[in-house]
């Protein structure tokens, strides 16, 4: 086989174009740390870090959910501890005036302590946190307590978030078990029973303290529960956020030391390619006819 002078120097180019472009795509590795810089480098690890990616983004999401229901639990359970001590307050002042030796002006005295509190209950019962009505279910837009005490419906909706995959949890409290139209009657016939009597409504307002401060302490209770549950659930997704993104890490990031020896080995053979391909092309035919 004939092997002339533009054999040569075409190879040569081409070989210098091939570790030119092999000292390219090192380059491009160093400067951004990844393995790949396009789909076509290898198209498996980029259909994995899709895949991956996903997972984290989902696993990020997840974390954004159970914030959310943080932020529902956490501001429930205090409203919550509210209303035990205000219920407790209306507890002690119905022990207190059932009494024989109170008077009459005593007892109207009492009566106005047992009407603020009701008050204090109805606005407790209309928490607001980041605009939105926390113990109106679903309709949170929506106050669920109006003015005097009425309930606006049955306050039973559940609100349900996806905070891991495949697992929904309530984010709220039954509210009608707490603030139903029951507590505020209640507290209205104790309050009139303080200032027109009979004596035995004030003496059952006893009992009936006792129930709603149950009702509280049981949605308290299955609050309790659901935290615990929460936190065990945060728990996991941040093991699998780092074992995610390890993996995603593993997978296309670059070994920078392998990186960086990759690219010095390429430009010694860069360099010497060069060094031979400048001595077998210099020779010409003008240069013997000098």
């Amino acid at each position: 086989m004939r092997v002339t002078q533009s054999m040569l120097f075409n190879n040569m180019l081409r070989n210098l174009s091939n570790s030119y472009n092999s000292m390219g795509k090192y380059m491009d590795q160093l400067s951004t740390g990844k393995k790949i810089n396009r789909p076509s480098d290898d198209p498996v690890v980029a259909m994995k870090g899709m895949n991956y990616r996903s997972q984290v983004t989902e696993i990020e999401q997840f974390q954004r959910n159970t914030s959310e229901v943080h932020n529902w639990m956490d501001n429930s359970d205090s409203a919550l501890d509210k209303a035990t001590q205000a219920l407790q307050r209306l507890r002690e002042l119905a022990v207190q005036a059932s009494n024989d030796t109170y008077e009459e002006g005593q007892r109207e005295n009492i009566a106005k302590e047992v009407d603020q509190l009701r008050e204090h209950l109805i606005d407790i019962g209309n928490t607001k946190v980041n605009n939105k009505y926390i113990f109106n279910g679903t309709k949170t837009d929506i106050p669920p307590i109006s003015e005097g005490g009425v309930v606006n419906g049955d306050l039973g909706d559940e609100v349900v978030i996806e905070v891991s995959k495949g697992t929904n949890l309530k984010a709220n409290i039954d509210a009608g078990a707490v603030f139903g139209n029951d507590l505020f009657d209640d507290i209205a016939a104790f309050s009139t029973a303080l200032t027109e009597g009979p004596e035995d409504g004030i003496r059952s307002a006893i009992a009936d303290l006792d129930g709603h401060i149950d009702n509280v302490v049981g949605e308290r209770a299955d609050l309790g529960a659901r935290m615990n549950r929460l936190d065990l659930i945060e728990n996991r997704l941040a093991e699998q956020e780092v074992i995610a993104t390890q993996t995603m890490s593993d997978n296309e990031d670059a070994d920078m030391e392998k990186v960086i020896m990759n690219l010095k080995t390429q430009e010694s053979v860069h360099r010497a390619a060069l060094s031979a391909g400048a001595q077998i092309i210099q020779p010409t035919l003008l240069d013997f006819l000098r």
